[in-house]
């Protein structure tokens, strides 16, 4: 009886002590090809920058990286993708291939 007790106390307890561990899920792809990193965006949190020059612009001072978005699909519910030209001192482009 007194094992039972104890077992069952033993039991209640390590369920009592795991916690739900919070995961973050891409619910729906994104419209943005670039998404930005760091402690105030973690994970894919950021997905917000229609071009890397726009997404590096708002991580420049900051703890944070900017990142293709794997999740990117262009198309109906995409969003307009800007090219501009590349001139000799710009980065080369990251992402998906122009249309």
């Amino acid at each position: 009886m007194m094992r039972a007790f104890f077992l069952a106390l033993l039991v209640s307890i390590g369920f009592g002590s795991l916690k739900p561990i919070p995961v973050l899920a891409q619910g729906s792809i994104s419209q943005y090809p670039f998404c930005i990193q760091g402690p105030d965006n973690p994970g894919w949190s950021g997905c917000s920058f229609e071009t890397l020059q726009a997404c590096q612009a708002t991580a420049s001072g900051q703890e944070a990286e900017c990142l293709a978005n794997p999740w990117y699909s262009p198309g109906t519910n995409a969003a307009p993708l800007q090219q501009a030209p590349i001139g000799m001192n710009d980065p080369l482009p990251v992402g998906p291939p122009p249309n």
